[in-house]
């Protein structure tokens, strides 16, 4: 079976490895329209900090697809589908014949038209990233568009580099899609405290020279202008081969488009009406392909995914879970704020099950809340001990933070789907590290925000057999 991938990115990446795993007899080939192996998108804000250098957020080795028989074309664009020849056109004029397609075009950044625009910086590729430290390098002032993850994560990332970063938001508050007012405020105050100013409420109307300009004529220094105004899912090229295509490429339970030998995954991908901007969704999809294309499981189907929002920024916690807008005549709601530490806990509870979450701060329940979200399971009566892990025993509810506590069928690395049983079997064949275990499950390499429950279950198995880490 010939196999054609168009995107290699962390979904069409992903893809690739699952299938190689599942069977060694297709002929894979995959086209990426960067020239970088494939890496992390997730820890691009680390390599604007300076915390990670390129090399450390590759998500394959540079000689995987020779060790593996995949054939890369990096920096090659497909520009064409035939579907009546069922061929790829590529923009170096080659042709590459498919039984299978798979179309992982991810998304692109949204560039306002804006006067101006042309002086900015998009944030979204390992490519943006180089260009924004080399320009961090000299600039007295940086500003950062668009208040959302990508862009608390840059202004985060940049702040961290000592250059003085104003982040404009044109909602009322940060992260609105994920975050009520309360969170949004409280966000702000920490990433102020970081040395991020941040103004809300604020329409650019152009980008001069040395500032950024808002409406009313304000304006702003900046000899460095990041933007990070949201993703659109890149479909033209499954519009231009006639496919149906809403906001993203449609495609059913099986992630077929309505060609049967088309499939989309990953940002490019609407299930359901909706389209996934997160990587654990991506993930999962190509997990289904990967069964139906090899027939490993020819009943495998894509259900859609409960999405779990964590920042990756330095000295920031912040989880958020499922509907966290609804209000207290739609929900149970269960809230602790204290804004002087940094700190705010919702739960939103519908027909006593937790339907969405917020934790900012100190975020130890995570681990509880997202099993709990996960599984749609009962609540406790008492619902202290969701929110502080610490009173467990105390009168609070016990969780399952602890390994001691943890079912072997919690979820602990929600990228990856990995479980605490997985990570149990792992560490019974001879896995006991971190590293290792990664390595064999993936656990900790989507947004690395479960490294510390891992390293806790290692270390507790460790400490329960008497043997070092």
């Amino acid at each position: 079976m010939r196999l054609v991938v168009v995107g290699n990115g962390m979904a069409g990446s992903r893809l690739v490895s699952e299938v190689r795993a599942r069977a060694k007899d297709v002929k894979i080939t995959v086209f990426g329209a960067e020239a970088w192996q494939p890496y992390n998108r997730v820890l691009l804000s680390n390599v604007v900090a300076g915390t990670s250098s390129p090399d450390q957020v590759r998500l394959l080795d540079s000689r995987w697809y020779a060790d593996h028989g995949v054939t890369a074309r990096l920096g090659v664009a497909v520009t064409a589908i035939d579907r009546d020849c069922q061929t790829v056109v590529a923009a170096d004029g080659t042709r590459e014949p498919y039984d299978v397609l798979v179309l992982a075009t991810g998304s692109e950044p949204v560039v306002p038209p804006i006067p101006g625009v042309e002086r900015a910086t998009a944030f979204r590729t390992l490519d943006d990233c180089e260009r924004i430290r080399e320009a961090a390098e000299s600039a007295r002032s940086a500003v950062v568009v668009g208040g959302g993850l990508l862009g608390i994560e840059a202004a985060r990332g940049l702040a961290g580099r000592g250059v003085p970063v104003t982040l404009l938001h044109l909602a009322g508050h940060l992260m609105e899609r994920q975050l009520d007012e309360e969170a949004g405020l409280i966000l702000r105050e920490t990433l102020g405290a970081l040395g991020v100013a941040i103004r809300t409420g604020v329409t650019v109307s152009a980008i001069r020279e040395r500032h950024v300009e808002l409406a009313g004529g304000e304006l702003i220094d900046a000899d460095l202008v990041v933007l990070a105004c949201g993703v659109r899912p890149v479909v033209g090229l499954a519009r231009d081969a006639g496919l149906e295509v809403e906001r993203g490429v449609v495609v059913d339970d099986e992630l077929r488009t309505d060609d049967p030998s088309i499939f989309a995954i990953g940002e490019c991908a609407q299930h359901a009406g909706l389209v996934y901007g997160l990587v654990a969704p991506g993930w999962e999809q190509a997990s289904v392909v990967a069964d139906l294309v090899t027939g490993a499981d020819k009943g495998a189907r894509y259900r859609g995914s409960r999405l779990v929002t964590r920042l990756k920024a330095r000295s920031v916690e912040l989880a958020a879970m499922g509907e966290t807008q609804l209000t207290e005549d739609e929900a149970e709601i269960v809230r602790f704020s204290h804004r002087h530490k940094g700190t705010y806990r919702k739960l939103v509870i519908r027909d006593g099950r937790l339907v969405g979450a917020i934790l900012l701060g100190e975020t130890s329940a995570v681990g509880t809340l997202t099993q709990l979200f996960d599984r749609g399971g009962p609540l406790p009566g008492d619902r202290t001990g969701l929110l502080f892990p610490d009173l467990a025993g105390m009168g609070g509810a016990a969780v399952a933070d602890s390994p001691t506590r943890m079912p072997d069928s919690a979820r602990v690395c929600q990228c990856n789907n990995v479980t605490k049983g997985q990570i149990r079997a792992c560490w019974e064949s001879g896995a006991r590290n971190v590293e290792a275990v990664a390595a064999a499950t993936r656990a900790t390499t989507g947004c690395g925000s479960c490294r510390d429950a891992v390293e806790g279950i290692v270390g507790w198995l460790c400490e329960q057999e008497g043997v070092s880490a």
